[in-house]
């Protein structure tokens, strides 16, 4: 199976081989910043799963909680996130869900950042809830 994930004028994309290797809803409030929302949805995928990119991207790096450095790749025309890479994560790439935008796509299997999560949002019952990228919520 192939997918590509484009952004929103069509520029830019990525095209992936076979199913990602992990999708997360993320609460982090860096997150909430660079996707305009209260959380955003990732897909992680091994880089030799990358079957294809087109186009031209500007990234944005910052450091994470980690320590490490953060890089986010966007469309130059139309601000949309392509590619995110962590170098705790040095052999994965992560591509936000939405690019993809395909309603059939695989649900996040985790929900990172808890503790950062607006109030009133509630995710389905059963997915593992971590309180930052490590430690599992705390029940109360």
């Amino acid at each position: 199976m192939q997918r590509t994930a484009t952004c929103l004028c069509g520029q830019a994309s990525v095209t992936v081989t076979g199913e990602p290797v992990l999708v997360t809803a993320c609460n982090c409030t860096c997150c909430q910043r660079r996707s305009g929302s209260v959380f955003s949805v990732a897909s992680r995928w091994n880089v030799e799963q990358i079957a294809s990119r087109r186009g031209e991207l500007s990234s944005f790096e910052r450091v994470g909680s980690s320590g490490g450095q953060v890089r986010t790749s966007f469309c130059p025309n139309c601000g949309s996130t392509i590619v995110t890479h962590l170098d705790a994560m040095p052999d994965v790439i992560g591509i936000p869900v939405g690019a993809f935008a395909d309603p059939r796509f695989p649900p996040p299997q985790v929900v990172v950042w808890c503790d950062e999560q607006a109030e009133w949002m509630e995710f389905p019952e059963g997915m593992v809830r971590l309180s930052d990228q490590s430690q599992p919520v705390r029940p109360g």
